[in-house]
């Protein structure tokens, strides 16, 4: 994915993400934020993760925004200290070491073979019934794998058996800008 945003609005972008963060644990208030920087203004999806002390902590995201970028990675930033069902929210005691991830999203591509998939260029989001998964780019690469275990991995976050993506199911491939901290 070509980078959607400059130095300057990443750096920006992760600002807002910790401030918001910081003072929603601290105060439950999301900071006032306003920005005329284009790349802040685009309607994209997004994923903000926080890491704590190295490991997940919280990671929620968006495929699409009817708001500007900057006010969704706050919305998502809130959500990610407080909503991930996979951790307790966090408490001010929480903010001692932690850092952030922003994933800037490309909108999503329904894959009409596996063989789309590049493992480290694409997220994944297998849809069946009413179960869903999604693993960002990053994560194949960070736990070194390859296609069919970032597939089965997907399934397994979405609640499937592993092989469930070989069956009927919507898979669906995006790229992504990534930055932190």
């Amino acid at each position: 994915m070509p980078d959607l945003l400059t130095k300057k609005e990443r750096k920006e972008l992760l600002k807002i993400a910790r401030e918001t963060v910081v003072d929603y644990v601290t105060n439950r208030k999301v900071p006032a934020v306003t920005s005329t920087s284009p790349g802040l203004n685009l309607h994209s999806g997004c994923f903000v993760t926080i890491k704590e002390k190295g490991e997940l902590r919280g990671c929620i995201g968006n495929f699409v925004s009817d708001q500007p970028l900057y006010l969704l990675v706050q919305e998502m930033a809130v959500s990610a200290a407080t909503s991930d069902p996979r951790f307790y929210p966090m408490k001010p005691e929480d903010l001692a070491d932690f850092s952030l991830d922003i994933s800037v999203l490309s909108p999503l591509k329904k894959a009409d073979s596996v063989e789309e998939i590049k493992v480290g260029i694409h997220g994944i989001f297998i849809v069946k019934g009413s179960y869903r998964g999604v693993l960002l780019p990053q994560v194949a690469t960070e736990y070194g794998w390859n296609r069919d275990q970032f597939l089965q991995h997907t399934c397994i976050k979405a609640g499937l058996p592993k092989d469930a993506w070989q069956g009927e199911c919507d898979i669906y491939i995006f790229s992504a800008q990534v930055f932190g901290e």
